[in-house]
């Protein structure tokens, strides 16, 4: 009977401790806190079941050697743990905590290009759910059965800021019906227009975080390698648009938990499930997540406040930085890149630069651009619409005519944009609004102008004139002022005639004889003076006069 006992309690455990490996996905790896703590819970079941079937007394549980053995390895393993953790922090190890990540001071003209429009991201990540969910609802065919997930990615995807996120199984039911053919689609939004897809696919996602037992994205990476501990999980597209999860692998670089980076990158097709494991050096060039962003803003938090070591940013907190409260993100050269304002730990009410770090290759650069924070520069965005009461957003980093500026976004109740702000960083009195992006950068110009930040550039162009019959005439409103468009025999040109600046133009017709005097330009010439009828005409044959006499000469 006692060898049947040992036998049922043996299943029993290995049954237990299957049930949660099964359950809780742990990695088995020195340098995970869970692991420490699975062993020694494991070890206090196992003395308690030891106890329970010898029956002791409290004098017997005292004097058992098996008991103390097992408290011994208990305390033990408590003790390395706690000396491990001591060991791995900041408190001891401040300047390999600083040294973590190499920041280079970078020049943000050159460095951060002008973005034409559609390359910026108009929308944050709650305004592209409201438009993932709208999407979702208009197709009848798959709301009842499938839901978007809440994850949107920013990812970079054919020159484009766009964010992906899978739907998900509505419910476990709809996971029965189903999970054989997968979940057929994903949502792509682009940022900068907010056109918004339901992308389907020629086979169905089976590895998804939605899904359950071994397809469970979670599990089935556990499964693949039970070592590794997984940083935060980000969905991502290739160019071709195939879904792929992107499970970076945490790497402890100070004793045993401390110093966290990432070593490895495990991207799984969520399609076949086939995962390949990179370096971290070697990530294909169209995955844009590896580092996360909270683990970068940690990283610089390191670095700005650990500089002469971690009691002196507790107490005198001399030279400390940190990165102020949120981030964005920018897409530069087909990367996205993590944005953070920087700002003195002494907590003025001013950032003193910011930061900006790669999210796959963690190259990190600080800026010194002294100016408003992120939350005064939405404070001031809302200020000049506050009878309308919309909320903004947190600001994305812009070159906008040279000059580094917050661009937000207004968002009515509803979550909808309706409004766009751009504040000048350094002036952050400067603020301009527009219904469109276009509009707001043309008051954010105007603004610029009037304060004495930017000069008005000086026009170099050489004046040039034309003579002949006008073959095209129309007429068009710019900004509020009236502008002819002539074109002349023998010329494909156009050239732009503003009423404010020469009234006659509007006694030109079709046929006329004029000459003009223009300002080359890329689509349009701008006209500096007209000259109409008899004038051009005498012009012209005082043209002509001269060039016959060059000639004869």
């Amino acid at each position: 009977m006692k060898g049947k006992t040992k036998a049922i309690i043996t299943v029993f455990v290995v049954i237990l401790v299957g049930i949660y490996y099964y359950a809780a996905i742990p990695a088995i790896n020195i340098h995970s806190s869970e692991t420490w703590f699975f062993i020694m819970i494991f070890l206090v079941i196992l003395a308690v079941l030891y106890l329970g079937r010898k029956k002791m007394n409290r004098y017997e549980v005292r004097e058992s050697k098996v008991v103390k053995g097992f408290l011994g390895v208990i305390v033990f393993l408590g003790v390395v743990y706690l000396l491990g953790t001591l060991f791995s922090s900041p408190v001891i190890n401040a300047k390999k905590y600083q040294k973590l990540m190499t920041v280079k001071e970078g020049e943000f003209t050159k460095d951060v290009d002008e973005l034409s429009f559609d390359k910026i991201p108009l929308l944050d990540k709650d305004t592209a759910a409201l438009l993932g969910d709208r999407k979702m609802g208009s197709m009848v065919d798959m709301v009842s059965q499938f839901e978007a997930d809440d994850i949107y990615s920013q990812i970079n995807y054919k020159g484009n800021p766009v964010r992906v996120t899978p739907l998900k199984y509505a419910s476990l039911i709809k996971w029965f019906t189903n999970q054989s053919e997968g979940i057929p689609s994903y949502i792509r939004i682009n940022m900068a227009n907010q056109s918004t897809e339901l992308v389907k696919l020629k086979q169905g996602m089976k590895y998804t975080t939605s899904d359950h037992f071994n397809r469970n994205i979670y599990r089935h990476l556990r499964f693949a390698h039970p070592t590794y501990i997984y940083g935060e999980l980000s969905f991502e597209i290739d160019e071709n648009g195939d879904p792929y999860w992107i499970a970076p692998v945490k790497k402890f670089n100070i004793g045993l938990f401390g110093g966290e980076t990432v070593g490895k990158v495990v991207i799984c097709n969520a399609v076949t499930g086939k995962t390949k494991t990179y370096d971290v050096g070697n990530v294909p060039q169209w995955v844009d997540r590896v580092y996360s962003a909270d683990l970068l803003v940690n990283l610089f938090d390191y670095y700005g406040k650990l500089k002469h070591g971690f009691f002196n940013s507790v107490l005198s907190q001399k030279d400390c930085l940190e990165t102020t409260d949120g981030y964005n993100y920018l897409a530069l050269n087909d990367d996205v890149w993590m944005y953070t304002g920087v700002t003195s730990v002494n907590g003025d009410q001013s950032n003193v630069g910011f930061v900006l770090a790669n999210q796959r290759t963690m190259e990190t650069k600080y800026y010194k651009v002294e100016g408003a924070t992120e939350s005064s520069a939405m404070s001031s965005a809302e200020g000049q619409v506050q009878n309308l009461k919309y909320q903004a957003t947190f600001p994305l980093l812009l070159n906008i005519a040279g000059e580094p500026t917050y661009f937000v976004a207004l968002k009515d109740d509803a979550g909808l944009v309706k409004k766009y702000a751009m504040v000048n960083v350094q002036k952050y009195q400067i603020v301009a609004i527009g219904d469109s992006v276009s509009q707001c950068q043309e008051n954010y110009n105007e603004l610029l102008l009037k304060n004495g930040v930017k000069e008005k550039e000086k026009d170099t162009r050489k004046e040039e004139e034309i003579s002949g019959k006008i073959t095209k005439i129309a007429q068009a409103v710019l900004d509020g002022n009236s502008h002819y468009y002539l074109m002349l025999e023998d010329s494909d040109a156009i050239y732009d005639v503003s009423v404010a600046d020469i009234i006659d133009v509007i006694k030109c017709e079709l046929g006329e004889q004029v000459t003009v005097t223009y300002k080359e330009d890329k689509d349009v010439n701008t006209v500096t003076k007209l000259d109409i009828g008899e004038k051009a005409k005498d012009k012209t044959s005082s043209d002509k006069i001269e060039k016959e006499t060059g000639t004869q000469e």
